[in-house]
């Protein structure tokens, strides 16, 4: 997509360099997942980006998607993260980060999927934020102790649960850090991203994009500054994140498609009218696309955007 050719080949040229003592370190190039539960067929990519191809570094986006639970009473995660630029580690600490926040939902997944079909609101996000600010806090400790810059070992986390339940269309995304969220409805792109005001200092529970009604007629979990009791998700929170918390719930009407993305694919996503009308067309049609049709879309280039490119979509029936 645009007016030149990307700077860099359109596939992978070098390979990470590897430790023979730590091949587990190694990461692939591409993921790629995919399933349907309900009324929502998911699919999940994450790519290596042009320019870590042409210089042989590993891609620091990391990609987990798991189900809880069996039955109706099931819950998938979807969660991404990215770790630092340039910072030695940071793939480490992008799965690190995965791996945190999903032990953390799948030993509460029971908890969650009662309070989404019962619509508890409040709870969900006060116990959402303290799974996050403990997973994150987890990763913050173990790089205290390994890393002489602890601050370069972190990543920015978004995670999305689907309720597995037919009957359940609610759909939650949270978490911290860039990226974007974005909804395709009748055949128009919504940028549905939290909104977060400059903040500074610790994090604050609430954030979210009023009104509480959208004019598509579209319900969202706001309860802007209203406090909630904790939620026993978790024994006690861990240090704060050190960015805003952002969450979101939206109910889902059938042909929806509902992406969340890291910022490799929300930036160009954003900056460029031909991309979002090239997705909007493939991502319309009456069946979502197969694993391979869908990797070749979220692999789309456009001059000036070369980071790695992670995505999870979410095609309503």
């Amino acid at each position: 997509m645009g007016s030149r050719p990307p700077t860099y080949d359109a596939e992978p040229t070098a390979l990470p360099l590897a430790d023979p003592d730590d091949l587990d370190d190694l990461v692939p190039d591409t993921v790629l997942d995919g399933a349907r539960y309900g009324t929502c067929t998911l699919r999940t990519a994450s790519v290596r980006g042009d320019s870590a191809r042409y210089r042989g570094e590993p891609r620091r986006d990391a990609l987990l998607t798991a189900r809880f639970g069996t039955g109706e009473q099931a819950l998938v995660l979807v969660a991404l993260a990215t770790g630092a630029r340039t910072a030695p580690g940071a793939h480490r600490a992008a799965a690190e980060a995965c791996h945190w926040i999903g032990r953390a939902v799948g030993r509460s997944h029971a908890r969650l999927v009662a309070d989404i079909r019962a619509a508890r609101r409040g709870d969900l996000k006060s116990g959402l934020h303290r799974l996050t600010g403990r997973s994150l806090g987890r990763l913050r400790a173990g790089a205290a102790e390994r890393s002489p810059r602890p601050e370069e070992y972190a990543a920015t986390l978004r995670c999305l649960l689907l309720p597995a339940d037919p009957e359940c269309r609610t759909r939650v995304f949270f978490g911290v850090g860039a990226g974007g969220l974005f909804r395709l409805r009748d055949g128009r792109w919504q940028d549905i991203e939290p909104k977060v005001t400059d903040v500074t200092g610790e994090p604050v529970v609430g954030y979210g994009s009023p009104p509480a009604e959208t004019p598509e007629g579209d319900r969202l979990t706001m309860d802007l500054g209203i406090a909630t009791p904790p939620n026993p998700y978790e024994p006690a929170p861990g240090p704060s994140p050190s960015e805003p918390f952002r969450f979101r719930t939206s109910v889902a009407r059938p042909g929806d498609t509902l992406l969340m993305c890291s910022a490799g694919l929300a930036e160009p996503l954003r900056g460029e009218a031909d991309l979002r009308a090239y997705l909007a067309d493939r991502w319309s049609g009456p069946e979502p696309p197969g694993l391979a049709g869908f990797l070749a879309d979220a692999q789309v280039r456009v001059k000036g955007y070369a980071d790695d490119r992670t995505a999870a979509a979410v095609w309503e029936a």
